[in-house]
């Protein structure tokens, strides 16, 4: 069990961490998300409701797992030529690969991040070389089984494990290579490296850096092939703009070298839609210096009503907004049931931060407020791990649903949208207490990179609104409801404005999905995707499709009708595993450990 520490972070937890107590909770997690006087009785009060229903989402998540056991598994049976094929693979590492009837399989192979989503993979496989990688598809080719590759595991719609029952999964856990060229300062990294290691080994290597996010459990496989958005973004561009070359495995089994003189096609589709295209295995970044210092700024407005909040909302959109906004600055609005935060980074002095009046402009309700300058790049990017503790539910395993839209600067929320988006977080039925609407500031860099240079597609992005909520036991209607209500309100008030949703927060409800995270740039994504990958065999609910089977949906995004052949391939998985091979079987002593397990720490608590 790996339960929280005082001063650390995780954006990722086991379920096994459902057994923590509650005061175990209070005590670590960061309480800024409380009201500022948490003595009183109405601290208290508020105090003891978060902690009720963080321990419940927690425990949740176990009992997730419980019901996951009793799912059948997939086309992957002993012996079957799909299983033999990769036991050859695994000869001498046994632990490589693990399969549906091995005992705790969802528990410690699949370990779903989102259990409203169950999926069975038919393998998990931990290779340790290129080679292995290789073997791998062509296992999984000539049994016509679908690939995915996982990095850290937090696809919000389980797409590292496939996103549907059946497929292959390769785990990039052992891939932590490493190496600096002090000549032209590009670091050689392997593709299972987590943020966290990867800043440190940086760091190591001569005080380097790249622009990547805030969660440091994410992996920079997946982090710097979808887009790789953070704090520095503004200065520096993208994760995946810091990528210069990359090693990657092809449909064909083939080790392949993309760059930007050899294979560019490959590199272009790699940098923003790698889940369709193959498994890189290894990257090549350009670095940076690491700032020397900057600004972290936190403004906590908690008032009777969010209502009251919306013209504070309003001014920052405004300021935002402006396309003479100092790219030193980063900054974001967590909207959440106790009020709202804003925060963020300005790489730069103190005296240039107030120059920009944030306080004069934002805070005129804020509860609390702290502006601190930190003078190392570890330490920034350790005030970051803090911030991402403010929605630390959301990184837990459990059931949830979260949608994105983005926004231009010339598509901004009115003031009507705003306010009937405020008034909403007052009176709506969630279905949970644990629920976030997410404002990220993008522009500067990310937008001089020209729209058609990468796959990545938002190039003219202002900011992001993700908005999730996670519910208690199984995703309700309620909360699902919810979450889908949070964005309809914003795009009702601007009929006829095409938003566009981010591909690093996927959102498996989409009938649209390839469309609106890749927009414009994907036709040439399935003319790539014909060319190399022609039977779809990197493949999930929502990847991109090759040209030939696209146009035969009729649908025009890019994916396939459910149960439809690909060219020159597999048949697509149906959300409900179309291609099971064998009876059903319930796994009931996986069931009865995980139950024993929970009742267990229920008795000791």
């Amino acid at each position: 069990m790996t339960p929280f520490t005082a001063g650390t972070t995780s954006c990722r937890v086991e379920c096994s961490s459902a057994f923590l107590i509650c005061p175990l909770l209070k005590s670590c997690l960061p309480l800024p998300v409380l009201p500022s006087d948490s003595s009183s009785q109405g601290g208290l009060a508020a105090s003891r409701v978060r902690c009720d229903a963080l321990w419940d989402s927690l425990l949740s998540s176990s009992l997730s797992f419980v019901l996951q056991c009793r799912r059948s598994p997939p086309p992957s049976q002993p012996g079957s030529p799909l299983q033999v094929c990769l036991n050859n693979v695994f000869a001498s590492n046994k632990g490589g690969v693990s399969y549906p009837q091995d005992f705790l399989y969802q528990f410690s192979d699949v370990k779903a991040y989102n259990t409203a989503i169950p999926v069975t993979p038919a393998a998990v496989t931990r290779p340790t070389t290129a080679e292995d990688v290789a073997k791998i598809v062509q296992c999984a080719v000539a049994s016509a089984v679908k690939v995915q590759a996982r990095s850290g595991g937090h696809s919000y719609g389980n797409y590292g494990i496939g996103g549907e029952d059946g497929a292959v999964v390769v785990d990039m856990v052992n891939f932590q290579q490493f190496s600096m060229d002090n000549s032209t300062w590009q670091a050689t990294i392997g593709s299972g490296t987590l943020l966290a290691d990867l800043t440190s080994r940086l760091h190591d290597a001569g005080g380097r850096a790249i622009a990547h996010g805030t969660c440091p459990q994410v992996g920079i496989g997946g982090h710097a092939t979808i887009g790789g958005l953070g704090p520095i973004s503004r200065q520096w561009g993208t994760a995946l703009d810091h990528v210069l070359e990359v090693e990657i495995v092809l449909a064909n089994g083939t080790i392949t070298r993309a760059n930007a003189t050899h294979n560019p096609d490959i590199l272009f589709a790699v940098k923003g839609a790698a889940a369709s295209f193959g498994i890189v295995t290894e990257f090549v970044f350009m670095t940076r210096p690491e700032p020397p210092n900057a600004i972290i700024y936190s403004y906590k407005l908690q008032l009777g009503k969010h209502a009251d909040l919306a013209p504070t909302f309003a001014a920052w959109q405004d300021i935002v907004s402006d396309p003479n906004l100092d790219r030193k600055l980063a900054s974001e609005v967590i909207i959440f049931e106790l009020g709202m935060i804003i925060s963020g980074t300005y790489f730069g002095t103190r005296d240039e931060y107030n120059a920009l009046n944030f306080e004069g402009r934002l805070t005129q309700n804020a509860t609390a407020v702290s502006v601190s300058e930190v003078d190392d790049w570890l330490g920034i990017v350790g005030n970051w791990a803090e911030t991402e503790a403010l929605k630390i539910v959301g990184g837990i395993s459990g059931p949830f649903y979260s949608k994105s839209l983005t926004f231009k600067a010339t598509t901004l929320i009115p003031m009507t949208g705003i306010q009937d988006l405020f008034d909403y977080f007052d009176t709506a039925d969630k279905g949970t207490l644990i629920w976030f609407a997410i404002f990220d500031v993008e522009g500067g860099a990310v937008n001089d990179v020209p729209q058609n240079a990468t796959a990545y597609a938002h190039r003219d992005a202002q900011f992001y609104m993700q908005t999730y909520a996670v519910d208690i036991g199984s995703l309700s209607n309620t909360t699902t409801a919810f979450v889908t209500n949070m964005s309809d309100i914003v795009t009702n008030s601007m009929p006829g404005v095409q938003f566009g949703a981010y591909a690093g927060y996927v959102d498996p409800k989409l009938t649209d999905g390839p469309q609106e995270y890749w927009g414009t740039n994907l036709p040439r994504l399935q003319n790539i995707k014909a060319a190399i990958d022609p039977g779809d065999v990197f493949h999930n609910p929502q990847s991109v499709s090759p040209v030939a089977a696209a146009a035969a949906s009729g649908n025009g995004n890019g994916t396939s009708q459910p149960g439809t052949t690909s060219s020159g391939g597999a048949p697509t998985t149906t959300k409900s595993g179309a291609r099971r091979i064998g009876k059903s079987r319930v796994w009931v002593w996986e069931c009865w450990l995980l139950c024993a397990m929970v009742l267990t720490a229920t008795v000791v608590t």
